[in-house]
């Protein structure tokens, strides 16, 4: 017998899996495709634009789809629309096939989340930060065996092809089994809300939202880029630091829920925040190949758990169905994830891929202020251990 939310965990593995594979093998495609920082950038916006899309208007319509059906769309479809990249003329088609990969994206950020919130109301138990880790899990996987493979030589077409595979036919199995948690008595206005957009309530968990997926998109999609560029590395040595940084927040969230009950989620998010801060300055300011990867591993410790604890306190705030509050947030967060590649792009090519990371600490300063006094304290909606 398959727990639920041991389904919801195999969601986000299988999406991180899919996405992960794309992120490792970014050098290759950009190098096919013969694209600067800044082309790659915009080819990849295509993802962000297709994510706000859903997470805009996504909520209603995943209401009536259920967890599902929505899961099956958004876990698999994304498998396949990445398979077909590698097998693509050129880069505008790419921006096409991202933007649709976004679309699943947004709705997944939506589905998934809220089926979390309703589970731990449901059973008192705390899944919020371990489903984030599964997601994180699935990089670290995707990224360690992606150095493997790119420096074996396996083609980027091949390799994508073959996460598809797997992905269709464990995740898809997984998911044919799961059931509907049914909806808190919270929800009950969920049909006078037909667009998701922050509120002022909402927007300091926003911006903790943003800090913490710039870092993580900093991290997971130009760190490979990063290594090659300033230390020249072999392949290998590169996509460990993408490994390194999925790893050290896999490790981070899978054990964060009993550390968030003892301490809250406020004190956790400002320590985590801070030594985010730490490996952003480490990675900007390397000398060598050892150092920046140190500063991946506090990077991915430190933006391990920041979200999901931004994500819990929006879908317990009242004021709106928990689905239209964790679209709102993933509006601003979850397409951060997405615009961190052209933004940190365009910065890349003019002022150099240091300065990528260089401009992440004011964020994550912002955050660590928003996370003062947005997060709830040491006795704040604290749930036991599930």
């Amino acid at each position: 017998m398959i727990a639920p939310q041991h389904r919801i965990y195999a969601s986000f593995f299988f999406f991180a899996l899919t996405t992960g594979a794309l992120m490792a093998r970014l050098p290759d495609l950009q190098t096919q495709f013969g694209l600067s920082e800044g082309q790659l950038g915009l080819t990849m916006i295509g993802m962000a634009i297709g994510s706000l899309l859903s997470l805009t208007f996504g909520a209603p319509i995943i209401e009536k789809m259920g967890f599902r059906t929505t899961a099956f769309i958004t876990v698999l479809g994304p498998s396949l629309l990445f398979a077909t990249i590698p097998w693509l003329p050129s880069a505008p088609f790419m921006f096409a096939v991202l933007f649709l990969a976004g679309i699943c994206s947004g709705a997944l950020e939506i589905n998934l989340n809220v089926e979390i919130d309703r589970l731990e109301t449901q059973t008192g138990g705390r899944f919020m930060n371990r489903a984030h880790g599964f997601w994180s899990v699935g990089f670290f996987v995707t990224a360690l065996f992606g150095a493997m493979i790119r420096q074996s030589g396996l083609t980027t077409n091949w390799h994508l092809l073959a996460i598809a595979i797997i992905v269709v036919a464990i995740a898809g199995w997984l998911i044919y089994g799961a059931t509907n948690a049914p909806k808190p008595v919270r929800a009950t206005d969920g049909d006078t809300h037909k667009f998701a957009f922050p509120t002022l309530g909402l927007l300091p968990l926003c911006l903790i939202g943003f800090a913490a997926f710039l870092v993580e998109g900093a991290g997971i999609d130009w760190s490979a880029i990063y290594m090659r560029d300033v230390f020249a590395v072999e392949p290998f040595v590169g996509g460990m630091s993408l490994t390194i940084f999925a790893f050290f927040m896999a490790l981070v969230r899978l054990t964060a829920d009993p550390v968030v009950a003892r301490y809250g989620p406020r004190n956790v998010a400002m320590v985590m925040l801070a030594v985010a801060s730490l490996g952003a300055t480490l990675v900007w300011l390397a000398p060598n190949s050892e150092l920046a990867l140190l500063g991946f591993a506090l990077m991915g410790a430190g933006c391990s758990s920041v979200y999901p604890l931004a994500v819990s306190a929006a879908a317990q705030r009242t004021d709106r169905p928990a689905a239209v509050n964790v679209a709102a947030l993933g509006q601003v967060s979850f397409v951060v994830f997405f615009l961190a590649p052209p933004l940190l792009g365009f910065v890349a090519e003019f002022f150099g891929i240091r300065a990528s990371y260089m401009v992440c600490l004011p964020l994550l300063i912002a955050g660590l202020w928003a996370s003062s006094f947005a997060l709830g304290g040491k006795h704040s909606s604290a749930k036991p251990a599930g």
